[in-house]
């Protein structure tokens, strides 16, 4: 009878929702999809006011509620914040304000940081990242590492135009990458869910011995413990169902997910 009553319990067909400034959470999505592919997901792109990084703190802040309630509406049962920005600068008044879990993602500091060897790591990230409060606390953590910043000035506005392979784009992460390379870092940390979308092209500049890490694995555990632990998981044998909205053109995601996925394009 006792392990009956877990199972009503620990059971939610609710899905999971995310937001990101845009389309480069759904990298987030994939990695939440294929750790739990039973599981329905909801994914806003509110690509209108991509990126999140150049806009202030209130206005980040502003941006996550209205993604919250949007989801919220659509009875997301636990909210991924797939978006460094948003989590940085919004987390802890978004936990505040609603009554629901929330899962947010932070440059993967922690494990490049542990494991350099040459105790130098570089961080791509966007501005609004790395001006956060919650970012500097995080790199203080590690002041025996050297840990090099650098802001990726129009990388997500040429993610979002689908610009991912243009001669622009290699250029402005060849100059963003090698003073990197050139103060020996041994690990990249890519502090933005856009970039996992440029790894070919960065993998391409960096040494083969330099690791790259971002947090779409982490950020999918973690969503999978929350699930077992507080929330609940959809049906064993459940065939999930996957709805991605988007405020913008909806070319690029669809051209991402390789048409497989219902976008609907939507003003929020």
């Amino acid at each position: 009878m006792g392990s009956f009553f877990l199972y009503l319990i620990m059971t939610n067909s609710k899905p999971i929702g995310l937001f990101d400034s845009g389309i480069g959470g759904s990298s987030i999505w994939s990695a939440i999809h294929e750790l739990m592919p039973n599981e329905d997901t909801i994914y806003l792109a509110d690509s209108k006011n991509a990126p999140y990084g150049k806009k202030s703190k209130e206005e980040i802040v502003a941006l996550s509620e209205k993604n919250t309630e949007f989801l919220l509406n659509q009875n997301a049962k636990i909210i991924v914040v797939a978006c460094n920005t948003a989590t940085t600068n919004a987390i802890k008044e978004l936990r505040a304000k609603y009554d629901v879990p929330f899962i947010g993602i932070e440059p993967a500091i922690k494990p490049a940081a542990l494991h350099s060897k040459t105790q130098k790591i570089g961080i791509l990230a966007t501005k609004g990242t790395i001006n956060s409060e919650l970012f500097n606390k995080a790199v203080e953590i590690y002041h025996d590492t050297t840990i090099i910043e650098q802001i990726g000035y129009n990388l997500v506005e040429l993610i979002e135009a689908g610009e991912i392979n243009s001669p622009e784009m290699k250029q402005l992460l060849h100059s963003y990458l090698q003073p990197m390379i050139d103060e020996n870092i041994d690990y990249l940390v890519l502090g933005c869910s856009h970039y996992p979308y440029l790894m070919p092209q960065i993998r391409e500049i960096l040494p083969p011995h330099i690791k790259i890490i971002d947090s779409g694995e982490a950020v999918a555990r973690q969503t999978q413990n929350i699930l077992r632990e507080k929330v609940g998981f959809n049906a064993a044998d459940h065939k999930s169902t996957n709805i991605f909205y988007i405020n913008a053109n909806p070319n690029v995601l669809a051209d991402i997910l390789e048409h497989r996925y219902p976008i609907e394009q939507r003003d929020f």
